[in-house]
């Protein structure tokens, strides 16, 4: 895996995408068209290894673990770094979120225009709303009545809920059988980990032709205009922001060398930039944390919930699309209300449908409740692209600190082998 040559075809798409938007000629831009579906097909490449994956490495780490106390205290671990990482996500965003909006310069008759024909998407508002499913139905879907349906629609939480279940009632049949199941799951996992490399092999080409083909098409500012522009420039450079600064808190609290940290959590991050889903980098996240030498138990386990639930991001999105549609409207947030939303983004992070506007629809009710018309949701969904690439990569990068923090936690040193480091 050498993350040097995927940086080069990202910079590679977006020159060569760049000019061919610069040229507008039907020719180039049908160069365009046709080098799109290569990169459509890496990304459903990598995403086609994300459930046998998954499952395999679960259920071989679960199953062949000796002792119930060492996983009870990886699970704890686990959800105390997840809400240690939401809280700091939140305290970064009370803190720089304020101070981004209010730079923002807007016409003197804005407010008042938005206020005028506010209410006039509130039915298609209503109606979005309505699809996201409330946290019932959210805990209800955990537990699938199929499971082979939730793997094929890509629902992750209920594949890892029976994944977890099936391992748990394994480890109390049989030594014969259930060692039988660990080699059987053990080898699949380990052919999935082959297949990976080989698609992470092919990532340079993935990646340019998804950027490519997106820069070919949009461009690189043509969503970059007026308050919108500067909201999608103030919410991108905060997420950036914040990723980076929990490498200090791999380096710290997962003894991890800066340097060591940077190099295996890259490929994940540009896997999540091209393709904008935490699910479809969880294979280089596999692949990163053997580099890095985590403990097998902690690659087979927590990396595989935290690419399905964990959305370190949110807090800071919905601060900064709340303050945006706030000054939009011409709404003062107090503090107290600023405060409430980060709360509820860390309390509903794990509750956040999959698809890309679930984060923003389910910030409409609290909107309403803060005097600001939820409708103006519809605007953070037209320009959610770029910030959602790079919540993304918050996100990715949240995964792997998880799983460093854990491993270095003293809760997995004695539960396992440490997987082995991938060639450099």
């Amino acid at each position: 895996m050498r993350p040097h040559r995927m940086v080069l075809g990202l910079l590679a798409g977006l020159i060569a995408g760049s000019l061919i938007r610069a040229a507008n000629t039907p020719s180039l831009l049908g160069v365009a068209a046709f080098v799109e579906p290569i990169g459509s097909l890496w990304v459903g490449a990598m995403r086609m290894t994300v459930v046998p994956l998954v499952v395999s490495l679960l259920f071989a780490t679960i199953a062949s673990e000796s002792s119930p106390k060492g996983l009870g205290r990886i699970a704890i671990a686990t959800v105390g770094s997840f809400l240690g990482l939401l809280l700091f996500s939140a305290a970064i965003g009370l803190l720089i979120a304020r101070p981004l909006i209010d730079d923002m310069k807007l016409a003197a008759d804005v407010s008042a225009s938005m206020r005028a024909t506010a209410g006039t998407a509130a039915g298609e508002t209503a109606a979005l709303v309505a699809k996201v499913p409330g946290f019932g139905s959210w805990l209800t879907s955990i537990v699938p009545t199929n499971v082979i349906s939730a793997a094929a629609n890509g629902a992750m939480l209920p594949v890892i809920v029976f994944t977890m279940l099936f391992a748990l009632a394994a480890r109390r049949i049989g030594d014969p059988l259930r060692e039988s199941m660990i080699s059987l799951f053990a080898g699949v996992a380990n052919a999935m980990t082959r297949i990976v490399g080989w698609i992470l092999t092919l990532a340079p080409i993935g990646i340019f032709a998804l950027v490519f083909a997106a820069t070919s098409r949009e461009g690189i500012g043509t969503a970059l205009a007026g308050a919108m522009g500067y909201y999608v420039i103030a919410s991108s450079s905060a997420l950036i922001l914040f990723a980076l600064l929990m490498y200090p808190v791999a380096s710290t609290l997962g003894r991890i060398p800066l340097g060591w940290f940077t190099r295996a959590v890259l490929p994940a991050q540009l896997v999540g930039l091209c393709s904008g889903s935490s699910l479809a980098s969880l294979p280089a996240l596999v692949e990163g944390a053997r580099a890095l030498e985590l403990p097998s138990p902690v690659t087979g386990s927590v990396l595989p919930l935290s690419a399905s639930t964990f959305r370190v991001a949110t807090p800071i999105t919905w601060l900064m699309g709340s303050l945006f549609l706030a000054k939009l409207y011409g709404v003062s947030l107090t503090s107290y209300a600023m405060v409430t939303i980060a709360l509820a983004g860390i309390a509903l992070s794990f509750a956040i449908p999959a698809a890309a506007p679930g984060a923003q629809l389910m910030l409409a009710p609290l909107l309403a409740r803060h005097g600001i018309p939820a409708d103006g949701v519809a605007l953070l969904i037209a320009v959610d692209t770029i910030p959602n690439l790079m919540g993304t990569v918050a996100n990715v990068t949240g995964d792997m600190v998880v799983a460093a923090v854990v491993s270095r936690a003293g809760v997995a040193e004695e539960q396992g082998e440490p997987a082995s480091s991938l060639d450099a």
